[in-house]
């Protein structure tokens, strides 16, 4: 190993150039990025989600061409990809939140970008109810909310925790993306301080704490979606 290599591997370990204020913030940014969008993502994702699965299997006038529709659109901001999002939804952006920096700048794209990939995790998730449940709660004159609250919502909630923590934890890459951007957040450190001043310490320690905001949201997605598996 030459001492050009060496001397890379010491200045990442050395933390020399990290300012502690700057991250701490930067992990408070991240997180309140993370927090807000994902909390939004889970009430239209779940809304979407329960709408496309009840079109799905009506047999009313229509029902498929509302499915179908809804279906494309769904598809449609899935497969956009999240940085080109940020740049289509600069004008809805500056108009919603009176800006299009900061964190603030970045909740629009992130919700719309992550809501309609969760709405395909809890259709997912609901098909996968025994359907002779869902025929016996009809059968006995459930109403539409009832079959929603009482069945629809209990049955999925291991499903629809896995798909909120998988879908959490991809945004908080879609954060450090935004960050490159000027979100603020750790990817915005690890971008603005630690690339272009090619100070390597501030990358290693903006990556070590995005693992561990991953980790965490995991660990406590994983543990509720035990706790709620009747199986």
């Amino acid at each position: 190993m030459d001492n050009t290599m060496m001397d890379t591997i010491r200045e990442m370990f050395s933390f020399k150039n990290v300012v502690w204020l700057d991250v701490w913030v930067a992990i408070y940014e991240t997180l309140y990025m993370t927090i807000i969008s994902a909390l939004f993502t889970f009430i239209f994702g779940l809304i979407i989600g329960t709408a496309l699965f009840l079109a799905s299997r009506s047999k009313a006038p229509g029902a498929k061409v509302l499915y179908n529709i809804m279906a494309f659109f769904v598809n449609l901001f899935r497969a956009i990809p999240f940085i080109i999002l940020i740049l289509l939804l600069i004008p809805f952006t500056n108009v919603l939140m009176g800006t299009i920096s900061g964190v603030k700048g970045a909740l629009p794209a992130l919700i719309i970008g992550a809501a309609p990939f969760y709405a395909r995790l809890v259709e997912i998730g609901m098909k996968e109810i025994d359907k002779g449940v869902i025929e016996a709660a009809e059968a006995m004159g459930a109403s539409k909310w009832t079959l929603i609250s009482k069945v629809l919502l209990r049955e999925s909630m291991p499903a629809l925790i896995s798909g909120i923590t998988v879908t959490t934890i991809s945004l908080v890459g879609a954060t450090a993306i935004a960050g490159v951007i000027g979100a603020g957040g750790l990817g915005n450190l690890a971008y603005l301080v630690g690339f272009t001043r090619s100070q390597n310490d501030v990358i290693l320690v903006s990556t070590i704490f995005i693992l561990i905001i991953v980790f965490a949201i995991q660990f406590i997605g994983d543990f509720l979606a035990k706790r709620t598996d009747k199986r």
